[in-house]
């Protein structure tokens, strides 16, 4: 029997070069990777949501959508459902995107734009006492 064919890894960098691999580019590195290691420490955004400690941007977040899953019986929302909170917090997509997605295409809205997320006449729903009961509950969630 021959021997088998092991192809050679591209991420393999043989150090003996001099050429250290924490400096080297990863191809189709995003900008979302989170590899730690000597030199590279959480930012205190992350770190201080993994104490305990939540900024208020993260506080409302986690209150959103922990009412969207009281009020629609959803134990696990889909990234739809956690857009749709996301634009109803009033984010919008007003700067150019810091990551880097080969396969999308970056594009900004002004920043008074509309959500976007609920039906047209959605209000007509309900009456105003319901609507009322809606406003409030939102703002005891935040």
């Amino acid at each position: 029997m021959g021997k088998s064919y092991r192809p050679k890894r591209s991420s393999v960098v043989d150090r003996r070069s001099g050429v250290d691999r924490r400096d080297i580019e990863e191809p189709g590195a995003t900008g979302l990777e989170r590899r730690r290691g000597p030199g590279r420490r959480l930012s205190d955004f992350t770190r201080s949501a993994e104490e305990g400690d939540l900024t208020k941007e993260q506080f409302l977040f986690l209150m959103a959508i922990d009412a969207f899953k009281k009020a629609n019986h959803a134990a696990f929302p889909s990234w739809s459902d956690v857009l749709e909170v996301v634009r109803l917090l009033g984010y919008r997509k007003t700067m150019v995107s810091e990551l880097s997605l080969p396969n999308a295409e970056d594009w900004r809205e002004p920043h008074n734009a509309p959500s976007n997320v609920r039906p047209d006449r959605w209000a007509e729903r309900f009456d105003d006492d319901e609507l009322d009961e809606l406003d409030e509950g939102l703002r005891e969630a935040a």
